[in-house]
């Protein structure tokens, strides 16, 4: 990845790393709050073990060991939500997905296409093909989208680009832009399950909504399905409007969530049914200890961490009840929860 690239992404990432990063600190506040103040002052809250699990949650895996999510249909081993990682995630011999998981923008023709970035510059020629380095999905449209190749910065595990320069009729198919209708219909049959986060916000993100709930019903995910978004509108619009949908918890939900866990308090009244944590929620506020995955799972609430790597990252959450584990390569964390090697 060029140094331009690079810039490109970390602009992409800003608003998604401030939220984390804001969510960061007021729980250290919470925790100084906890593990400091609290002490000096002689009251101290205990959290209580042994909590028994809630077993009306379907996506809480027991004892049965975590599943595995492909973080963007495994950016790790193809190009990232493209049919080409789909097809290894649902074909591969090596290693076995229960879980995919994917992005979701709204094209300005109202179509909606699998894409994390609001920019499609990080993962396809855009730059050079419009002549512009902010090339918003939602200003172009899908028939114009189809044009670029989405495998063009790709860099495969051995280091090598192997769709770099690929313009026209040489663009294979498997690395163009997939819309949500396209995907679905591929998979229709196969026995996966579903993350899907809406990454539009405002108006546009409740119209992407609207068609996501239109598009699980006709294709009968509804109840295999888990929605997530960063932005708070579509987070209300779903819960007034679609009850039904199971939906994870918001960044800030996930900060009250931890809250609640500190204290003790009972948390049977949570308006969601999946914690997603981040990766960057470790150590001095550890919410993958076997504590909080407990008080999790005594809540109702299924535990899955994202993007997670790394082999001992994997191990440790496994080992202490993760639910699910996202990642960006899956190959990996088969060998490591199902003990290949």
């Amino acid at each position: 990845m060029s140094v331009s690239q690079f810039a490109q992404y970390l602009k992409q990432v800003e608003k998604r790393d401030f939220i984390i990063k804001t969510a960061l600190k007021v729980l250290l506040v919470a925790v100084l709050f906890q593990f400091v103040f609290m002490p000096l002052t002689g009251f101290l809250p205990r959290v209580e073990e042994g909590w028994t699990v809630d077993s009306t949650n379907p996506h809480i895996c027991f004892q049965n060991g975590a599943k595995i999510s492909a973080h963007r249909a495994g950016g790790d081993l193809a190009p990232e939500e493209t049919m080409s990682a789909f097809k290894l995630c649902v074909e591969a011999t090596e290693y076995e997905v229960d879980i995919l998981e994917f992005d979701l923008h709204m094209t300005k023709d109202g179509e909606l296409v699998l894409m994390h970035d609001d920019t499609v510059n990080r993962t396809s020629n855009a730059t050079e093909h419009f002549s512009d380095k902010s090339v918003y999905v939602k200003d172009k449209t899908l028939a114009e989208l189809k044009e670029l190749n989405f495998g063009e910065n790709y860099e495969a595990l051995d280091g090598s680009y192997p769709y770099r320069g690929l313009r026209g009729d040489d663009i294979p198919e498997d690395v163009k832009i997939l819309t949500l209708d396209e995907i679905l219909t591929y998979l229709k049959g196969k026995d996966l399950d579903y993350i899907i986060e809406i990454k539009d916000g405002g108006e546009l993100g409740e119209r992407a909504m609207d068609k996501l709930y239109d598009t699980m019903v006709e294709y009968d995910i509804l109840d295999r399905t888990i929605v997530g978004t960063f932005e708070g509108n579509v987070t209300k619009y779903i819960d007034e409007k679609y009850p039904d949908v199971t939906r994870s918890a918001s960044i800030v939900e996930v900060l009250g969530f931890y809250l609640s866990f500190l204290y003790g308090i009972d948390g049977k009244d949570f308006a969601f049914d999946v914690l997603q944590i981040p990766q960057g929620f470790k150590g001095f506020f550890d919410l993958g200890s076997k504590t909080c995955i407990d008080y999790a799972h005594a809540s109702g609430l299924a535990v899955q961490f994202w993007t997670i790597n790394d082999r001992e990252d994997i191990a440790r959450l496994v080992e202490n009840g993760a639910d699910v584990i996202i990642t960006d390569n899956p190959e990996t964390a088969y060998n490591v929860i199902r003990g290949e090697n």
